[in-house]
């Protein structure tokens, strides 16, 4: 910011590039009312925002839980003749998630096909833990299923939403059938998918398989937590 002002004062001429690095800075720096400022100045200006500058404001107002103003910002973009793209859609599904707003993620998800872009692991990733937050099981299970069928690759953190879903809804069952699949997609178990287990088979009255998991996990190379 403190360059920016200089620019202006010394009337030194600002451009896209210019404003980008400033708002990323203030990302960065979790300043999203200083990023969204930098934004809607720049109209001002007569500075036109590109497709970066709009991620990048997204991507603050996720990092300080506006999931609201972060969708606003998507919603513009069209209209400013700035083309969403994958890490436009990416930010406003964590924003999503981080909100707590499962719905919005599903939608904003669902979109992305339909105006031709492609979702990625990050994309899944993002929504089932949107899911999870929001007690949607079900919904985690299936779009973790979905994932190899779109050929995009699960990973723990895939995994370790739909385990964790299910130990909020005490589906003890499905929880221990994902550490199996994990193991056969070999992808590797670590302390969340574990404990989130363990949790759903206490939950669930399983004290047995709770003692036999917790025992496991040094076997797995996991570190129970103390």
């Amino acid at each position: 910011m403190q360059v920016l002002n200089l620019m202006h004062g010394k009337q030194v001429p600002v451009n896209v590039f210019h404003y980008s690095a400033a708002i990323n800075a203030c990302a960065r720096s979790s300043e999203w009312q200083l990023s969204l400022s930098l934004l809607s100045y720049m109209h001002e200006i007569t500075v036109t925002p590109d497709e970066i500058c709009h991620n990048t404001a997204i991507s603050a107002c996720e990092k300080g839980g506006q999931w609201q103003l972060a969708l606003g910002v998507l919603s513009e973009m069209p209209l400013l003749r700035a083309v969403p793209n994958e890490i436009s859609y990416n930010a406003a599904i964590s924003a999503s998630e981080k909100g707590c707003q499962w719905q919005l993620a599903l939608s904003l998800l669902s979109s992305m096909p339909q105006i031709g872009l492609t979702p990625s692991d990050f994309s899944y990733n993002a929504a089932t833990s949107a899911f999870e937050k929001g007690g949607q099981w079900q919904l985690s299970m299936d779009f973790l299923c979905l994932m190899p069928v779109m050929r995009v690759m699960t990973s723990c953190i895939s995994y370790n939403a739909a385990v964790s879903a299910c130990s909020k809804a005490v589906k003890w069952g499905m929880a221990l059938e994902l550490l199996s699949d994990m193991h056969v997609a070999r992808v590797m178990k670590d302390e969340i998918s574990c404990s989130a287990a363990i949790s759903a088979c206490e939950k669930g009255g399983k004290w047995g398989l709770a003692l036999s998991l917790l025992s496991s996990m040094p076997v797995s190379r996991v570190t129970a937590s103390r």
